[in-house]
């Protein structure tokens, strides 16, 4: 791949981050704040893949989804909170070309495969609520493993699409990006070329895989809600509405705001609304997952009980 990016004729190499107006003062609250959020992400995620590892009665379907979304979200907070936290401290806010291509290309294939992810999640929520003695038959280990290589696939294909196209673009207008990490509505703004191919990819990929595994999900919450009425026993109900509530709640907050990110027209919201919800799902999402599945999960609870109590 070789990019063609010419400021005032003379070909530039590098691309700078703007990050977040704010006063100078501002930028170290703000670091310590990301930063804490940030560790908070490293902590929960990596507790999660440890404590799913070692508890055998979390080694089920459920929770072998549950620690690979895990190491996604711990991979794409990864991929951009890093270099925005050391552009708090620096003057030089820049970033090469190559390493705003790898940043994009990781950030884009795992928030892919986060969205393929959960549709998956609730597949297999569905089949334990609505086909439960089939449930180890249908949700095997073969079943869960070719779950998760589709995921991977779906999402380094995207990734591997828009990041080819976009970097392939003659960029003259500047190489400044108004964005504190390289996101494809920011860089598209930089190119004087025709951008009609990647706004098409993205209406087509981008569009396919939010409102595909979203009606995924919707269909398989559409039985799961129709099984659990008919269940006779509250108890019953009851369970079943707390193995699916953090689910919910993580979907929620995920597709609300990637959909407003990137299905939005550009017209209808400033690069400052973007860089506010970026912020959102890219940095505050893989912190609160973590929350989520734990405070509202019972056999998480119970599985760090026991792991207290064992190292105390």
């Amino acid at each position: 791949m070789k990019a063609v990016i010419q400021v005032n004729g003379t070909r530039v190499t590098e691309f700078i981050l703007l990050g977040f107006a704010v006063h100078p003062e501002l930028q170290y609250i703000l670091f310590l704040v990301f930063l804490v959020i940030y560790m908070m992400s490293l902590v929960g995620n990596v507790g999660i893949i440890l404590l799913i590892k070692y508890d055998a009665h979390l080694h089920t379907p459920m929770y072998f989804f549950l620690q690979n979304l895990a190491f996604v979200d711990l991979c794409y907070t990864s991929a951009i909170t890093p270099k925005m936290l050391v552009n708090f401290l620096v003057s030089d806010k820049s970033i090469s070309f190559s390493g705003c291509v790898i940043q994009f290309y990781v950030y884009g294939t795992f928030a892919t495969v986060e969205l393929y992810l959960l549709a998956s999640m609730a597949v297999d929520r569905y089949v334990a609520i609505c086909n439960p003695l089939h449930y180890p038959i249908v949700m095997s280990q073969r079943a869960c493993i070719l779950l998760l290589t589709g995921c991977y696939v779906a999402g380094c294909l995207n990734a591997t699409i828009h990041t080819g196209f976009l970097f392939s673009l003659t960029f003259c207008n500047s190489n400044t990006i108004n964005h504190f990490f390289c996101d494809l509505p920011p860089i598209l703004s930089l190119s004087c070329s025709k951008i009609d191919t990647n706004v098409t990819l993205l209406i087509i990929f981008g569009g396919f895989s939010l409102l595909g595994t979203l009606l995924v999900m919707f269909f398989s919450y559409i039985y799961i809600l129709a099984a659990i009425l008919r269940m006779s026993s509250a108890a019953g109900r009851h369970k079943a509405f707390s193995t699916c509530a953090s689910h919910l709640t993580a979907v929620t907050i995920f597709y609300g705001t990637l959909s407003y990110m990137y299905l939005q027209p550009s017209s209808s919201k400033s690069q400052e609304n973007d860089k506010v919800v970026s912020v959102f799902y890219g940095i505050i999402i893989p912190m609160l997952n973590p929350l989520i599945y734990s405070l509202r999960n019972r056999e998480v609870k119970q599985a760090v009980k026991n792991l207290v109590k064992s190292c105390s």
